[in-house]
């Protein structure tokens, strides 16, 4: 003769399944060693307020752009220095423009914005 399930029984199996298919996965799910992803961290120390600088990154931190915005037909220059102080990246603008700037090596980097000899920002910059 068969025997019949009844609905808590089968609700109480499904949820026991359920449970150690979860166990099962998260288990799985530890000894999967994580990707490393890069990283670039900016961090401005000072700022003007005259002009606007922008370094930013792409979605998946592999580039670095600069830009700026001030007066209009003023070029800006991106001084990035090494850790060390020797200088590694040159970059200029124009008022409005961006480029790209190639991603640096991983360190530790010191950065400079200047426009006609003038200081208008700085900061660090850290590739993880």
């Amino acid at each position: 003769m068969k025997r019949m399930l009844t609905a808590r029984q089968l609700l109480l199996t499904i949820v026991i399944g359920l449970s150690s298919l979860s166990t099962q996965v998260s288990m799985a799910m530890t000894n999967v060693s994580p990707v490393e992803k890069d990283s670039i961290i900016i961090q401005k120390l000072n700022s003007n307020k005259n002009h606007t600088i922008n370094l930013y990154t792409n979605a998946s931190q592999q580039v670095l752009f600069f830009s700026a915005s001030g007066e209009e037909g003023k070029i800006y220059q991106l001084l990035l220095f090494r850790q060390q102080g020797k200088l590694i990246k040159s970059s200029k603008v124009r008022n409005r423009e961006t480029t790209v700037v190639s991603k640096p090596e991983k360190g530790n980097y010191y950065f400079e914005v200047f426009s006609d000899d003038t200081r208008i920002e700085s900061g660090t910059i850290v590739v993880q």
